[in-house]
């Protein structure tokens, strides 16, 4: 029953924001808004939510780029919000999401950088590009190197991609430490499965990097931030 009523509250909001942006009315302070109301959803249902590190933002000029590891639909739905309404966000994304009824309507209207997940090269150009683009006009971007949702942090499948754009754009990287898997994964629709209120929802926002040579250093130290962070959630 927590799951139906949770994932039903979920649907409705998206179709009702879904129609004002098809009509071009939908603002990125609504998304910010409804993220926040679906976080009250899971809280309602049992899950504790723990939001730490908003004050390495308090002085971070945007845009920049906000390199996560990924568990569950539900930080596609709820990261602006957490992020706050200072910095305007997009997300790389499958391109597939876009076709998604309603939600790819909400997608779409964020200006994403869509990718195919069949061609790495192509793949990682498109991401370079178009997200140089978005970060020369003020919008932050949102990678999660992963590309698939894990449950267990694996550093090895951690790429490098958000670090390379944030060196291209010469901006800062943002790590985000998140765990999710209170939303689980659906047996029959991927994105809604099973809620879970005995897990709790953590969001821990690290300092901003600024990247050196390479950015190996970088890269290493958000692994590193991300797995102690877990480690917390987890404890």
């Amino acid at each position: 029953m927590i799951t139906l009523r949770l994932h039903t509250n979920v649907i409705k909001k998206i179709i009702l924001s879904a129609f004002k942006a098809n009509r071009g009315k939908y603002t990125y302070e609504e998304l910010v808004i409804d993220g926040l109301k679906i976080l009250d959803m899971m809280r309602d249902v049992g899950c504790k939510v723990t939001i730490e590190g908003k004050e390495n933002l308090k002085d971070l000029k945007p845009p920049c780029v906000f390199i996560a590891n990924h568990m569950s639909t539900l930080e596609t739905l709820v990261l602006p919000a957490v992020i706050g309404k200072e910095f305007k966000v997009t997300f790389v994304v499958k391109k597939s999401l876009l076709k998604y009824p309603f939600f790819g309507k909400i997608l779409a209207a964020l200006k994403p950088i869509p990718v195919t997940r069949k061609n790495p090269k192509e793949d990682y150009r498109i991401v370079i590009q178009d997200g140089f683009k978005r970060l020369q006009e003020g919008i932050s971007v949102i990678v999660f190197p992963q590309a698939t949702r894990e449950i267990v942090f694996e550093p090895s499948r951690f790429n490098t991609l958000g670090i390379k754009l944030a060196k291209k754009a010469n901006v800062p990287a943002v790590p985000i430490a998140l765990r999710t898997d209170a939303w689980g994964v659906g047996k029959i629709i991927k994105d809604f499965g099973k809620i879970d209120p005995t897990k709790p929802i953590c969001f821990f926002i690290g300092k901003p990097l600024y990247i050196e040579n390479k950015g190996i250093k970088e890269h290493l130290q958000i692994i590193e931030f991300i797995e102690h962070s877990l480690r917390k959630c987890y404890n």
